[in-house]
């Protein structure tokens, strides 16, 4: 009987961890689906914007390649999963034509990424340095990987150690007769 009841309740915690694992991956689901439903207003309507800037500052062309290298060094503040140089939102557009002016007044690479993280923070380097105020944002992932990795190891030991029956579906025995199949 006490096996019995440890296999069952064996059996119901696998069930809920199952049930946790599904609804943490719809939840997952619904809150990338929010993002994007949320990010597609932004960039509808701004492509003519981009357009109008490449023609404005194809007038060096060396200002503007060396523009757009510092650009996809730094983040977009608003969508924030984009380099201000992919970036259609007004502020990048705005940021884009301050590195050119810092750029055209002679300011090196080095005081206009020093001139962004003292407005911005480190938040708007796309690589940011690791000192620490980041580093769980180095050291995270990492540590993320290998309390999975830990969790799974455990998890797989227990189960090899486990008896075979705690892995049988709970049927009932009794011979009770539940009707055609069909």
């Amino acid at each position: 009987m006490a096996e019995s009841r440890g296999s069952s309740l064996s059996a119901l915690a696998g069930a809920l961890k199952a049930a946790a694992l599904r609804a943490l991956g719809v939840a997952a689901c619904l809150v990338l689906g929010v993002a994007a439903a949320v990010a597609a207003p932004q960039s509808g309507g701004k492509e003519a914007t981009g357009a109008k800037e490449a023609a404005s500052a194809s007038a060096d062309p060396a200002l503007e390649a060396r523009m757009m290298n510092l650009a996809g060094e730094l983040r977009c503040l608003v969508c924030q999963n984009q380099t201000i140089a992919d970036s259609h939102a007004d502020l990048a557009s705005d940021l884009r034509q301050e590195i050119r002016e810092m750029i055209a007044s002679g300011q090196t690479d080095v005081q206009i990424r020093k001139y962004m993280t003292d407005r911005y923070g480190d938040f708007v380097l796309y690589k940011p340095p690791f000192k620490p105020t980041t580093a769980l944002l180095w050291l995270g992932p990492p540590l993320l990987l290998v309390a999975a990795l830990a969790a799974l190891f455990v998890t797989l030991r227990r189960r090899q150690r486990a008896s075979p029956d705690a892995f049988d579906p709970d049927t009932p025995d009794d011979g009770i007769d539940l009707g055609p199949a069909g």
